[in-house]
């Protein structure tokens, strides 16, 4: 080991720079103005799966980023190896502004909210009307998460060989919410594929249910291959589905005609981060009404204005009743 007497030259000393160093440091970012686009198409444990020109291409986000994270269906930039092959990483420099978002907390009493997808076109809403039994409350929150976040509903009711959908259906005639009725038999011949296929040509789709409804074996159906392990059964103890997927993942149709997000079933969909005055907006024939509300008015009080918007003719009464239901799913559980 050197040692350095008293009198030593200070050249010959090495240094390591302090915080104000010879190198003038800068806020200014590189614009990655020739960065490539692509499309997040799964996250698995701070890995993205990316779609770039074809090509599915592992990245990493860029720390610029902070802690804006981007998820399933972000449209982003990426820099570095493109290549997509083995063992190469490319880094995600931007997160391009999101057209719509669904988003969730754990309970109603989370503050934390999650971005489950971005991007979506349209929320299906799959929903079994038996085996197990539908629960409308969760439709109702999942409805209103797409509201909130700008996508629209599609009701998907699966095995109507073991019940009718005529009463699920009147809960929401009102709502003119486009659906699709599928039975076993239909799903196994194609003509469930082909008819949900109608609703999803040429656009960015994700589909929610609880767990046992058969939105992955349905997913499995309409995309170009199998990505998941088919369904699981039904708990017969608790009448609850096992998980069958596990992270959201956004799958081309086998057309190429539009892309699939199958998302993680879902026990509970918290409503926490929901703003009810967004929900309105969903209601175009009941959002002038509010005009004359009082401030911060939850549009289900005795001033609401939307009572005498309604009475004059302006609306039809049950389309305010499916508003003041929805809105109050924030306030209920969704086995209550």
């Amino acid at each position: 080991m050197r040692r350095y007497g008293k009198h030593t030259d200070e050249d010959d000393i090495r240094t390591r720079p302090g915080r104000r160093g010879t190198r003038p440091r800068t806020n200014i970012r590189p614009k990655h103005e020739n960065a490539a686009q692509g499309m997040v198409l799964t996250v698995d444990r701070g890995r993205l799966t990316c779609l770039v020109d074809g090509r599915t291409v592992v990245a990493m986000k860029a720390r610029e980023l902070g802690r804006k994270a981007a998820v399933v269906g972000d449209r982003v930039a990426l820099v570095g190896d493109l290549s997509g092959k083995k063992d190469t990483l490319a880094r995600i420099v931007r997160i391009e502004e999101r057209t719509s978002v669904l988003r969730r907390t754990a309970d109603d009493d989370d503050p934390f909210e999650r971005v489950v997808v971005a991007n979506a076109d349209q929320l299906a809403i799959v929903t079994a009307l038996a085996d197990p039994e539908p629960r409308p409350r969760l439709i109702d929150r999942c409805l209103v998460a797409a509201y909130d976040g700008g996508l629209e509903p599609l009701l998907v009711l699966t095995k109507s060989d073991l019940a009718p959908p005529d009463e699920l259906l009147k809960l929401y005639g009102a709502l003119d919410i486009p659906y699709v009725v599928t039975s076993r038999e239909e799903l196994e011949s194609g003509e469930a594929v082909r008819r949900v296929c109608a609703h999803l040509e040429g656009k960015v789709t994700a589909f929610v249910g609880h767990s046992g409804v058969g939105k992955t074996t349905l997913v499995n159906a309409l995309v170009a291959e199998d990505r998941r392990r088919l369904t699981g059964q039904v708990n017969k103890v608790t009448g609850r589905g096992r998980h069958t997927t596990t992270s959201a993942l956004a799958l081309p149709l086998k057309d190429a005609s539009g892309w699939v997000i199958d998302t993680p079933g879902v026990r509970s969909f918290g409503l926490a981060h929901i703003d009810p005055s967004r929900v309105i907006h969903a209601f175009p024939d009941l959002e002038p009404g509010t005009q004359d509300c009082p401030r911060a008015c939850s549009h289900d009080e005795p001033d609401c204005a939307l009572d005498a918007w309604v009475a004059e003719g302006h609306a039809d009464p049950a389309r305010l009743a499916s508003l003041r239901r929805l809105l109050a799913t924030r306030e209920r559980q969704e086995g209550d």
